[in-house]
């Protein structure tokens, strides 16, 4: 009969875990207008002017998209 070890199965979940929840990164649509975007916010420019910004160079982002682009990176 086999004895149940929990930590040796706690260890073994936690390394499951870690493989699976491998970080993805991609870079974003925006980081091609990094320079003009800050350059804009700085200006004053908001983010929904922004956006519609974008929308006219005929890159199609959400509101929310945007904002966290300019929170991360402005």
């Amino acid at each position: 009969m086999n004895s149940f070890d929990p930590t040796t199965e706690v260890v073994m979940l936690k390394h499951q875990t870690k493989s699976i929840r491998q970080p993805r990164f991609s870079r974003s649509r925006l980081d091609r207008f990094g320079g003009e975007l800050i350059s804009m916010l700085s200006a004053g420019a908001t983010v929904a002017e922004l956006q519609r910004w974008l929308r006219a160079k005929r890159i199609k982002v959400q509101y929310s998209t945007v904002y966290r682009w300019v929170k991360k990176n402005g």
